[in-house]
């Protein structure tokens, strides 16, 4: 907020001689207080959507006081990082008991006019008209810090918002991949089981015959796909329990960046793990951890080309480990990264789209967050976990 608000203060020019000013102005506008706050709250109660808001008489008349020590304080000061906070908190207040934005902006054109109007009276002319620029000059920052207040509070109230309705649907979906793998999951097993008898029969009797036993394979090729895909929709359904204890995860890391060495070479893909060895150890489920970590390395070596690099690094911060996972390829879509972590949404040809689903759920279940940031230079993924889990 300090460096919001010297930015505003330096932009209307509000400098020490108006301060002193403004001082001065507190001796003549004090007594005028009530008269100026029963001016505010006649023209916000001829609205009649700010009066349902307003209008109970003890909620006024509280209101009415706090509106006087508003004005006094805001012409005596001192104006430091308490006091633009604590100004700042009237924004946040608008924002809590619904009044409109509006209404801040036609609130401070009624105290600027109740100022000018003692103003004019107090002062000669020419002084008055400095005097009121100091007024305007206040004001202006008064009020931009209102609104980046009220910006602030109502868009962390649309996030939450939206947060919500993801994890409803998200829900909803879980209930409906729980069904669905339960009722494919017999017969799929079922029919591995008769083509696994099929093909030992037919060997007995056509060992020789490619063209016999070539296409019987395939589809247990096939059923196994599909039994993954089950596997996958359970995973996302039903996440087994957190089994946490102490772990080193610098070393975890550096296990799973091993086991996708031979892919990443496959690939023509350097994957690399970044920082040094010195253990950074946090409350974590080791399995879920591999998943989490070994679906985000596969994501950066596929969207590497030839030639391209993927680098992983674990770094300690306030109480958290992040790991981030980077690679140098062509970005995410801008009109795919809202959708990422959406299930059975995905840009692979043959993907499933539950890789980052269950990533986000496991993280989720970690207590931890996950970013991803990307450009046409490449893309970050970044996990922050608590080192210890707060209790539930």
């Amino acid at each position: 907020m300090t460096a919001f608000v010297e930015e505003v203060i330096a932009y209307v020019g509000l400098d020490d001689v108006d301060r002193r000013r403004l001082l001065a102005l507190h001796a003549v506008l004090e007594p005028h207080f009530p008269a100026i706050a029963d001016a505010f709250y006649k023209a916000a109660l001829a609205n009649p959507s700010t009066a349902a808001i307003l209008g109970k008489p003890d909620h006024l008349a509280r209101l009415h006081t706090t509106m006087q020590a508003w004005m006094s304080t805001g012409l005596r000061g001192p104006f430091d990082e308490a006091f633009w906070q604590k100004r700042g908190r009237v924004g946040h207040r608008h924002v809590e008991i619904g009044l409109a934005q509006h209404f801040m902006i036609t609130g401070m054109s009624v105290i600027r006019r109740g100022y000018r109007e003692q103003i004019a009276v107090a002062y000669p002319p020419a002084e008055a008209h400095a005097v009121s620029g100091a007024v305007d000059r206040l004001l202006d920052v008064e009020l931009a810090v209102m609104l980046r207040h009220y910006q602030d509070d109502s868009e962390l109230r649309l996030l939450a918002s939206e947060r919500q309705r993801r994890l409803e649907q998200v829900e909803a979906m879980r209930t409906l991949c729980a069904g669905l793998a339960h009722e494919v999951r017999n017969p799929v097993n079922s029919a591995k089981l008769q083509l696994e008898l099929a093909v030992r029969r037919l060997r007995k009797v056509a060992a020789d015959d490619a063209r016999l036993l070539e296409p019987v394979e395939r589809a247990g090729v096939e059923i196994d796909r599909l039994t993954a895909l089950v596997d996958e929709f359970l995973a996302f359904a039903r996440p087994p329990a957190l089994d946490a204890r102490p772990e080193d995860v610098v070393a975890l890391v550096r296990a799973v960046v091993d086991e996708h060495q031979a892919l990443a070479e496959e690939r023509g893909v350097t994957l690399t793990l970044d920082g040094d060895a010195t253990p950074v150890v946090a409350e974590v489920d080791v399995a879920k951890m591999r998943q989490i970590i070994g679906s985000l390395i596969l994501n950066a070596i596929e969207a590497s080309s030839l030639g391209g690099k993927g680098t992983v690094a674990v770094h300690p911060v306030d109480g958290h480990v992040h790991i981030r996972v980077t690679d140098d390829g062509p970005g995410i879509p801008a009109e795919v990264l809202p959708r990422i972590y959406e299930p059975f949404f995905s840009t692979k040809e043959g993907g499933t789209g539950m890789g980052m689903s269950i990533a986000h759920s496991l993280v989720a279940l970690h207590r931890g967050s996950i970013n991803v940031e990307s450009s046409p230079k490449g893309t970050t993924f970044e996990v922050a976990l608590p080192r210890r889990l707060p209790p539930r």
